[in-house]
C-alpha cells in the first residue's frame, strides 16, 4: 500500500477523500493542523470520525503560534485587508498548514501527499506550489479536483459508506482559524444574496454599548482593557467579546488566483479590531513617508500571501521591514463596541507626533513666522505658477 499523508479538517471535502482514498487502497495518514480553530473537543471528534472513515493514523498538529509568529503578526504590523475589507483569515493559514503537512509527510516517509481542494479555489495552488516547494519528489492527489465532484456527490457517496452527513450541515463550506471564519454556501455563489443569520457562529447578542482599550507594545497586542496577556490569548479573548456585538462579519469579493471573481462570507471579529486600532495608533506615531511607503509594501505582502507566494525571499525582506517600522508602535487605543459596529475614539502614546508642544493643527504654531510660511507658500507654487503661464 502507498503510505499518503492527507491533510485533514473533518469537513466535508476531507471526510470525503479520506474515506474514498481508504478505499483505494492507499495507506492513508490524516493530518490536522490546528491554527486555532480547534478546541479539545472538536479535534477528538475529528480523531474519531477519520478513524471511521478508515485512515491508518490521525494526527493533530498545533501550529497556532507558529501561525502567530510566521503569518498573523505581519498582517498586524501591515494592516493587510484585502480590497479593504478581507483580512485574509483562510489563505495566510493555509501557508501555516501546507508546510506542517509537507514536513510531516517526509519525516514519516510518506510517498504521496493529499488535500481536499476543488479545481476552482485558490487553496489547489496554495497546497500545491508548497507541497511542490519542499515535497516535489512526492505525487499530489486530490481526489475533489480531480473528479470534479459536487458537494452532494461527496456526500451520496459518504452515505453508500455508513458515514451520514446531512445537508443542511455540509451545504456550507466554513473554515476556522485564530484570525477569522470563512463561510462559502450557495449564497456566495451569486453576486446578490447575503449570507444568512445561521451560517454565522450562534451567539447571544449584547446590546449595550461598551468601551475596550487595546494595548500595543512594538506593533503587537500586548493587553486589553490593561489586562496583559500574550498576542494569541489576546485574539480569543477580543474574538469572543466582539462576536458578541456581531462585529467583523462582512462579505468579501475578489480576484483569485485562477482568474475568476469570488465572493465569500467571514467573520473576522478580532481582526477587524486590531488592525483599525493598531492603523490608527500608526498615524499617530509613524512619519508621513513611512506610512505611504508602508501602505503599499504591506498590499504587496498580503497579495503575495494570498497568491500562496509565501516562501519567496522577498516575504522574508518585506517582514523585515514591517518589523522595523513597529519600533515606536506602542500605546493605548480606545475604543467603543455597539451592535454590529463599532468606532476608533481615540489613542495615546509617548511617541504620539500630534504634539502640541509644536503647534496645534490649524490653531497655531511655534515653529515657523508669518513671513517663513508665506515664502514656503510661494515657492512651493512656483511649479504650479510655471506650467499655467507655459501652457497658456
Amino acid at each position: 500500500m502507498k503510505k499518503i499523508v492527507l491533510a485533514y479538517s473533518g469537513g466535508l471535502d476531507t471526510s470525503y477523500c479520506a474515506a474514498y482514498l481508504s478505499n483505494q487502497q492507499y495507506e492513508v495518514h490524516a493530518v490536522c493542523v490546528n491554527t486555532g480553530g480547534f478546541d479539545t473537543q472538536e479535534l477528538a471528534h475529528n480523531e474519531k470520525t477519520a478513524k471511521q472513515l478508515g485512515v491508518k493514523s490521525y494526527t493533530t498538529i498545533e501550529a497556532t503560534e507558529d501561525y502567530y509568529q510566521q503569518v498573523i503578526k505581519y498582517l498586524i504590523f501591515g494592516n493587510v485587508l484585502k480590497n479593504n475589507c478581507y483580512p485574509l483569515s483562510v489563505s495566510s493559514e493555509r501557508i501555516v498548514q501546507a508546510i506542517a503537512i509537507a514536513n510531516f509527510a517526509k519525516k514519516i516517509g510518506a510517498s504521496h501527499l493529499a488535500h481536499g481542494s476543488t479545481g476552482a479555489g485558490n487553496d489547489q495552488v496554495r497546497f500545491d506550489m508548497i507541497f511542490q516547494t519542499l515535497a516535489p519528489e512526492l505525487t499530489i492527489i486530490t481526489p475533489i479536483r480531480d473528479l470534479q465532484l459536487t458537494r452532494q456527490e461527496e456526500i451520496d457517496y459518504l452515505k453508500k459508506q455508513g458515514i451520514h452527513l446531512s445537508w443542511n450541515k455540509a451545504q456550507y463550506s466554513i473554515n476556522k482559524g485564530l484570525w477569522g471564519t470563512s463561510i462559502g454556501g450557495k449564497e456566495t455563489l451569486n453576486s446578490r444574496d447575503p449570507l444568512p443569520e445561521e451560517a454565522y457562529t450562534p451567539v447571544s447578542y449584547e446590546h449595550k454599548k461598551t468601551t475596550v482599550t487595546l494595548s500595543f507594545e512594538n506593533g503587537e497586542l500586548s493587553a486589553i482593557d490593561q489586562v496583559r496577556g500574550n498576542s494569541i490569548d489576546n485574539i480569543k479573548k477580543l474574538n469572543s467579546l466582539a462576536l458578541s456585538y456581531g462585529i467583523g462579519r462582512d462579505i468579501h469579493v475578489g480576484d483569485t488566483i485562477v482568474g475568476l471573481k469570488g465572493r465569500v462570507g467571514f467573520e473576522a471579529p478580532a481582526a477587524v479590531l486590531i488592525i483599525r486600532a493598531h492603523h490608527q495608533l500608526e498615524k499617530h506615531v509613524l512619519s508621513k513617508w513611512q506610512l505611504q511607503h508602508k501602505d503599499q509594501l504591506a498590499n504587496y505582502y498580503g497579495m503575495h500571501l494570498h497568491e500562496g507566494d509565501y516562501l519567496d525571499p522577498v516575504m522574508r525582506d518585506l517582514e523585515a521591514f514591517l518589523t522595523h517600522s513597529q519600533q515606536r508602535v506602542t500605546g493605548e487605543v480606545y475604543l467603543e463596541l455597539h451592535p454590529y459596529r463599532f468606532t476608533v475614539n481615540g489613542i495615546s502614546s509617548p511617541f504620539d507626533l500630534m504634539n502640541s508642544k509644536y503647534g496645534i493643527y490649524g490653531e497655531m504654531n511655534t515653529l515657523w513666522t508669518a513671513e517663513e510660511a508665506k515664502g514656503f507658500i510661494k515657492i512651493n507654487a512656483n511649479q504650479h505658477k510655471i506650467h499655467q503661464q507655459v501652457k497658456q
